[in-house]
């Protein structure tokens, strides 16, 4: 059976097998003998495709591990768990985005503890500067997502305001330094902070502040599916939100 998954990801990186096969030095015919017939490469070069292709070899080859392979590389991705945001050491969050190299992405609805600190604030838009990718979630203050969050939390419409706030300062300090921005209106189950391989997620809890909820603390592990898991969420996010007017 064609492994659809592995076509997929060449294509939406505009990756072809000559380049793929290049990159992890394997033969092109046996590269292309993955996607066609469905052959599982050597582990070494499941976890070299993966990590070019930017996914997880557990997602391009889900039959490739155990089941009991998996969890174990999941949970070691698990790097701490702080039982509240506020708990979270302000170190952390400068380190988090100060050692990212290629990418960092925030979803939120209004972020204020971010964009209320300068100094992280100043990080943000020195590593947009750097051509570091930086994306910028946020929500859209006229979906009714954000406001009912608002009344869930007990502060009424403040939320429409602080989405609204958010707009403003992110888009004045990151912008002009290259971030992207983009609007979303989804229930925001978890707020993600990502950068390269690490991630800071604020899970959710119903109808208590986001921060008063936990953070898990997460690094990819090869054939781990945490990591890979929320960043799915983030992308499927970004890919349905509406891009920031100037």
């Amino acid at each position: 059976m064609a492994n659809e998954r592995l076509r997929a990801a060449l294509l939406a990186k505009g990756i072809d097998i000559e380049q793929l096969a290049e990159a992890i030095q394997v033969d092109p015919k046996t590269a292309e003998r993955w996607i066609t017939q469905g052959r599982q490469p050597y582990r070494k070069h499941r976890y070299a495709a993966a990590s070019f292709l930017g996914t997880d070899e557990s997602y391009l080859w889900p039959q490739a591990l155990t089941r009991e392979q998996v969890a174990s590389a999941s949970e070691s991705e698990i790097i701490t768990v702080h039982p509240h945001r506020w708990a979270v050491p302000r170190d952390i969050w400068g380190r988090l985005f100060s050692e990212a190299s290629e990418e960092i992405g925030i979803l939120v609805y209004s972020g204020t503890f971010i964009h209320d600190d300068h100094g992280l604030m100043r990080v943000l838009a020195d590593k947009a500067h750097a051509d570091v990718r930086v994306r910028i979630l946020l929500g859209d203050p006229d979906c009714p997502n954000v406001l009912q969050r608002g009344r869930d939390e007990g502060v009424g419409d403040s939320q429409v305001e602080r989405c609204r706030n958010a707009i403003h300062w992110y888009s004045s300090k990151l912008v002009p330094a290259g971030a992207e921005i983009r609007l979303h209106q989804t229930v925001l189950y978890n707020s993600i902070y990502r950068a390269d391989d690490q991630l800071l997620v604020n899970t959710h809890a119903y109808g208590q502040p986001a921060g008063d909820a936990p953070v898990l603390h997460l690094r990819r592990v090869a054939g781990g599916d945490m990591v890979s898991t929320y960043e799915r969420s983030f992308e499927k996010t970004w890919d349905e939100a509406t891009p920031l007017e100037s």
